[in-house]
């Protein structure tokens, strides 16, 4: 009688875990409180109540990207673009693939055979590997590719355009611009001028618990 209980008890609480999870992913509702814990006062997504086909619009000016779904704005996210040399192509585009779990091919770290990072952040077009070192790419979470190599993701954001070219988002809103991106989905990518971008001190090195490999 009593191995049953705890049975039913260990149960019951791994139930309860995998509710709490998928709740975290198809709430509908992220409120700017929720982000504002990593000093982001800016995104955010609510789409109770929408409808319509979904877009895609990035606007490489304000460094946000805008989820519509028909004509409604149901998420807002700050974003960093491709960095002077790098830079974000304008255009438009339609999501290519989705990749939960990608890995770059082109950038990440050269490490030894025990895994210790022996030069970070290359380029394996232009930076040698040393000697017994391996490339390990850098991971691209919740891809969205967009055209080429280049896609939405999970990463960084110091609060300027940073990247290699990709579009960095806040891990929570790569999740949901994940969710609710279809392959097909148009992406719209809009630059107005060209502007000169200063670090903010008020939110560099925001979203820096992603770590390193996510500097990409």
């Amino acid at each position: 009688m009593r191995i049953s209980s705890i049975i039913l008890i260990v149960c019951a609480i791994f139930v309860s875990g995998c509710a709490s999870n998928r709740d975290a992913v198809t709430n509908p509702f992220i409120s700017p409180e929720t982000l504002a814990e990593n000093g982001d006062e800016i995104s955010y997504w609510d789409d109770r109540g929408s409808g319509g086909k979904p877009r895609i619009v990035i606007d490489l000016d304000q460094q946000r990207a805008y989820f519509h779904k028909g004509d409604k704005i149901v998420g807002v996210s700050l974003v960093s673009t491709g960095r002077e040399g790098y830079n974000t192509s304008p255009g438009e585009f339609r999501i290519m693939e989705k990749d939960l779990e990608h890995v770059s091919s082109l950038y990440g770290d050269y490490v030894d055979r025990s895994g210790q990072v022996v030069m970070e952040n290359v380029d394996v077009t232009k930076d040698p590997r040393p000697r017994g070192a391996i490339f390990r790419g850098a991971p691209m979470p919740y891809f969205l590719r967009i055209h080429g190599g280049i896609g939405m993701h999970a990463g960084y954001l110091p609060g300027y355009p940073a990247s290699h070219g990709c579009i960095r988002l806040p891990k929570e809103m790569a999740a949901r611009f994940f969710e609710n991106a279809a392959v097909g989905t148009p992406v719209e990518i809009r630059q107005a001028s060209a502007p000169s971008y200063e670090p903010s001190p008020n939110i560099y090195g925001r979203y820096s618990s992603f770590g390193s490999t996510m500097d990409r």
